[in-house]
C-alpha cells in the first residue's frame, strides 16, 4: 500500500496525480536505517513473519468471504476484527487520517478505495483488497485482486492473472546482489508483453518498523528513481499495479480513491518479502 506519496516523496519517489496535500495529524514517522535502508535481524524477521502471517490469514479469509451483495464495509469490519483477534492492530486505520483497516478498490479504482456500508459488491466486480497488520512493533502489508462471484469478463480475469504473474516475475529476480531495476524490468516486461500498462504514480516500498520505509520498489525501468543493490535482510513490499488501458490515474474528491482516467480496469497484487542470499522469503504467503 503506497499511501501519502506527497509526504513520502523523498522515500518513495512517486506522487499521485491530481491530489491535493493531505493534512498530517497522526501516524508514525519514517525512521531511516543505515543509508536509509534497515537490514533486519533474525529476531526482527521472525516478528515480521508473524505480522505478515496475520495479513495473509485475513486476506485468505476475505477471498473466501467476498460475495455479491456484501459491502466493502462488511469486509473492512471483518478485517479489523480478525487483525485484533490475532493480537495485532490495523496498520492502515488512522494512518495519516485513513478511516479504515483495508483499502477496497473496485473495477476502475486503482488504489486507496475507502470501504463503506453503502458500497455494494456486485457479481463480476474486480475487487482489490489491500491491508496491513502491526504486530509487536513491525508491519506486514499485502494486497490481492479477485473477480467476485459469477459474470466476470475474460478481460477482468486475464488482467488479474497477469498482475499476479507480474508480481511473481518480480519476486523471482530478488536476491542479494541483484538490483531494484532487476525487479522493475521483470515486472514491466511481463505486463507490457500482455498489452497492459504499469501504473507509475505508485510504487512498492520498504516495510518494517514503519509501514513505509526506503527504498522505493518501482515496477518500471526509470532513471528518475535511485537504483539499489539488494542485501540480505532487507524487507520490501513489492506491488505491481496494472491498468488495462492507459497508465494515467486521477484522485477523486475524497482525496483518497485513485481511478483510471479512461475508466478501464485496474488490478494489483502485493507481498511483503525478505531478501535472502539466494532469493527471497515471501512473508505474506497465503499458502500455509
Amino acid at each position: 500500500m503506497n499511501l501519502f506519496a506527497d509526504l513520502l516523496a523523498s522515500t518513495k519517489g512517486a506522487k499521485p496525480q491530481g491530489g491535493s496535500s493531505v493534512v498530517i495529524e497522526t501516524g508514525p514517522r519514517i525512521q531511516k536505517g543505515r543509508r536509509g535502508v534497515e537490514i533486519k535481524s533474525a529476531r526482527e524477521l521472525e516478528t515480521m513473519r508473524k505480522a505478515s502471517r496475520i495479513v495473509a490469514t485475513v486476506l485468505r479469509e476475505i477471498m473466501e468471504l467476498a460475495a455479491p451483495g456484501m459491502t466493502t464495509g462488511d469486509l473492512d469490519r471483518h478485517a479489523e476484527k480478525r487483525i485484533r483477534e490475532m493480537g495485532a492492530t490495523p496498520s492502515f486505520k488512522g494512518y495519516h487520517g485513513f478511516p479504515a483497516s483495508i483499502c477496497a478498490s473496485i473495477n476502475d479504482e486503482v488504489v486507496h478505495g475507502i470501504p463503506s456500508s453503502k458500497r455494494v459488491i456486485h457479481a463480476g466486480d474486480l475487487l482489490k483488497v489491500d491491508t496491513g497488520a502491526y504486530f509487536d512493533g513491525y508491519h506486514g502489508d499485502s494486497c490481492v485482486s479477485l473477480c467476485v462471484g459469477e459474470g466476470a469478463t475474460e478481460d477482468a480475469q486475464r488482467l488479474t492473472r497477469v498482475a499476479q504473474e507480474s508480481l511473481m516475475k518480480g519476486l523471482a529476480k530478488i536476491k542479494a546482489g541483484n538490483t531494484l531495476l532487476d525487479i522493475a524490468g521483470a515486472v514491466q516486461d511481463h505486463v507490457e508483453a500482455h498489452g497492459y500498462a504499469v501504473v507509475e504514480d505508485y510504487t512498492g516500498h520498504g516495510v518494517g518498523r514503519n509501514l513505509h520505509e526506503e527504498p522505493s520498489v518501482f515496477n518500471f525501468r526509470t532513471r528518475d528513481l535511485p537504483n539499489m543493490t539488494l542485501r540480505a535482510g532487507m524487507t520490501l513490499a513489492v506491488e505491481p499495479i496494472l491498468n488495462a488501458g492507459s497508465k494515467a490515474c486521477r484522485t477523486l474528491k475524497d482525496r483518497w480513491t485513485v481511478v483510471t482516467t479512461d475508466g478501464t480496469l485496474s488490478a494489483q497484487w502485493e507481498h511483503t518479502i525478505a531478501v535472502t542470499s539466494d532469493g527471497c522469503e515471501i512473508l505474506s504467503d497465503r499458502d500455509f
